[in-house]
């Protein structure tokens, strides 16, 4: 039951990031020209306190929203328990949350669904 509790709680964490992100990216967009076409985003990790951010190319951050399970976070800032990395770049690292409530409340918290 714990273990449900914890998986929950990094999910809302990771979506509030999620969301955050998304606002950002809005406002990314009428930059992107004048910074390569990249933008600064905040890591979306399950740890709320963490104020982490990375550069990724809008390109990217579009190809990780389309997938509601897909999360960009800071190397090394993975749950073990709840996600998986599937992919490494630089500073970030994207990562996957598992099937079950982890998947569940990834799809339901995503702000392009």
């Amino acid at each position: 039951m714990a273990e449900d509790e914890r998986a929950r709680r990094i999910g809302a964490n990771e979506a509030v990031f999620r969301k955050v992100n998304e606002q950002i990216e809005e406002l990314n967009r009428g930059f992107a020209e004048m910074s390569g076409g990249t933008m600064q985003i905040v890591c979306e990790c399950g740890e709320i306190r963490c104020a982490e951010q990375v550069t990724v190319s809008i390109g990217t951050y579009e190809r990780i929203r389309s997938d509601p399970a897909l999360f960009l976070t800071v190397e090394g800032h993975e749950a073990v328990d709840v996600e998986t990395v599937v992919e490494r770049a630089g500073r970030y690292q994207v990562v996957r949350k598992r099937a079950g409530d982890p998947e569940r409340i990834a799809a339901r918290t995503d702000p392009r669904s």
